[in-house]
């Protein structure tokens, strides 16, 4: 059994592999009236896309979103909404070859048990990065139905191989997110980051880091505790995401490093509204968004896909073995995965939102 689909009144469905014929979701629960068209999704694809070619995968895949159902005349129906995206650069050969040869780091053992053998492996299958074109496509109908009520998502990349930027305003980070290869708002570390992937790349390795996700102008009440908090839901559609290892919200880890008089977030009146001073709760308290910038840190780990030689076992003969992994892999995914972590909260929050009654089933 495999469980693809995320969210209970805006739920997502995946589907795909990556060297299958093509990516997907289905979106159910969308209201209907939405303005959206493919560019408006397309827009979002087109960041998740290769850069450049020193520091992400030589497969180059156009990514042109189709939308087969639930969009028509530049709005949406109502029905179910069916994106997907072809696979056409595809180069199975090298899986192949070493079809049996565990990949460390990947999912090839766990699947291959799991499943008995019976799992794509080309490429990774269903366990790949690729099938995140899908929370993309998804990730940018959510952005547009926030928007309705106010609500924004921002992410950056904030660490590339313990290299660490400089904490940046709103307005920096949407600026400047897009203007360089790595993602990051600061643009003082941005050479610096890159050239330490381009050594990772040159020695056969990979490097990991983090990515900040920040939602504003959300709304207090957003979700449903004990078990569907907002964090607690932010942090399963988060590590849907491969490679993500870690996630935390607000002042995370450091809370525990901390005493409760420099933890806490004393209250106070602004404009009329109740607000804290300082935001080491992320924004959320008991599960329940605040009011408050919304702020989660996304760990990724280094790509598991490297040149040099790696000792594993053949799977088929219960025998050891030596793997160097060759194809064309990102030395670094952190970059690539920027708007992916953008798009998992934005269908998170999204979710919420219909849960709180915040959005109509019609948009008129």
């Amino acid at each position: 059994m495999m469980s693809n689909s995320f969210g209970q009144l805006f739920t997502i469905t995946s589907f795909g592999e990556s060297h299958g014929t093509l990516i997907g979701v289905a979106i159910d629960g969308c209201p209907a009236g939405l303005d959206i068209n493919e560019q408006d999704i397309q827009k979002e694809l087109d960041k998740r896309k290769p850069g450049a070619i020193t520091l992400t995968t030589e497969r180059k895949e156009e990514d042109r979103v189709e939308v087969l159902s639930g969009i028509l005349d530049g709005h949406t129906t109502g029905a179910p909404i069916c994106l997907v995206v072809w696979n056409k650069d595809i180069d199975s050969g090298e899986y192949r070859k070493s079809r049996f040869l565990l990949r460390p780091g990947h999912a090839d053992y766990t699947a291959y048990v799991k499943y008995g053998g019976f799992n794509d492996f080309r490429g990774g299958g269903r366990f790949s990065g690729r099938i995140t074109a899908g929370f993309v496509m998804a990730g940018a109908i959510a952005r547009k139905l926030l928007g309705l009520i106010g609500a924004e998502v921002l992410a950056h990349t904030v660490e590339i191989g313990g290299i660490a930027a400089k904490t940046k305003r709103y307005d920096d980070i949407r600026e400047n997110v897009t203007k360089n290869a790595v993602h990051c708002a600061d643009l003082e570390t941005v050479q610096e980051m890159v050239r330490a992937i381009e050594k990772a790349k040159q020695e056969g390795d990979s490097l990991g880091g983090v990515i900040e996700g920040i939602a504003l102008g959300l709304p207090v009440g957003l979700g449903e505790p004990v078990f569907d908090t907002l964090d607690g839901e932010l942090a399963r559609a988060i590590f849907a995401i491969p490679a993500v290892k870690g996630v935390e919200f607000g002042s995370g880890f450091q809370a525990a490093r901390k005493r409760g008089s420099e933890n806490n977030d004393p209250f106070t009146i602004e404009s009329g509204k109740v607000v804290t001073t300082s935001n080491n709760a992320g924004g959320i308290l008991g599960g329940i968004s605040s009011g408050m910038p919304l702020v989660v840190r996304v760990s990724i780990k280094p790509t598991s896909s490297i040149a040099k030689s790696q000792q594993t076992v053949n799977i088929k003969e219960m025998a050891s073995a030596h793997l160097e992994v060759r194809g064309r892999h990102d030395a670094c995914i952190v970059p690539r995965a920027v708007v992916v972590v953008e798009s998992m909260i934005a269908v998170t929050l999204c979710d919420f939102a219909l849960r709180a009654g915040l959005l109509p089933r019609v948009i008129r």
